[in-house]
């Protein structure tokens, strides 16, 4: 559990020994595995989104991919996803400044942004509930897209609470 204050302020450029990883690290140079654990879970980049032709806005809804897990906020499929989900937009370090639809609160985007984690992200926490009882997940917020046609789509948009802090 990482204890130490958000203000507190990183020493040298590198930061020292006791700082974690995303901390010190730029996002192109973590690990697979370092890049994986900062997902906090959420799963809003799950959340059907529908784009106006015309004016290039993003409205979001309370509808979510066939494959999600609603209770654990996970996929259930997630190796296979880009191939089982063709619009599954795969996350990297280099795409994540420019897919302006996700939330504010997501961790790859608040770091990406130069900002840290937030005080209910897992790795801060220490807690993998502290994303649900935070509030900021979907989860018990959303059901899932089989069965609802496209035409309806626009009938689930939804208000999402930006969770930022």
């Amino acid at each position: 559990m990482n204890t130490r204050s958000p203000s507190t302020p990183i020493s040298g450029a590198n930061g020292g020994p006791d700082q974690p990883f995303w901390e010190t690290k730029k996002l192109a140079d973590m690990t697979t595995s370092e890049w994986e654990s900062l997902c906090d879970g959420c799963a809003r980049c799950c959340l059907i989104k529908l784009e106006d032709e015309d004016t290039g806005d993003i409205e979001t809804t309370n509808i979510v991919c066939h494959l999600l897990d609603q209770n654990l906020c996970r996929c259930t499929d997630y190796a296979n996803r880009t191939k089982r989900v063709p619009t599954c937009i795969k996350l990297t370090p280099g795409n994540v400044a420019a897919i302006k639809w996700m939330p504010t609160s997501c961790a790859y985007r608040r770091l990406a942004e130069g900002r840290g984690l937030a005080s209910w992200h897992p790795l801060v926490s220490g807690d993998p509930e502290s994303i649900h009882l935070s509030g900021i997940s979907v989860q018990g917020k959303v059901i899932s897209e089989e069965g609802i046609p496209e035409d309806e789509l626009e009938d689930y948009l939804a208000i999402w609470e930006d969770g930022d802090e």
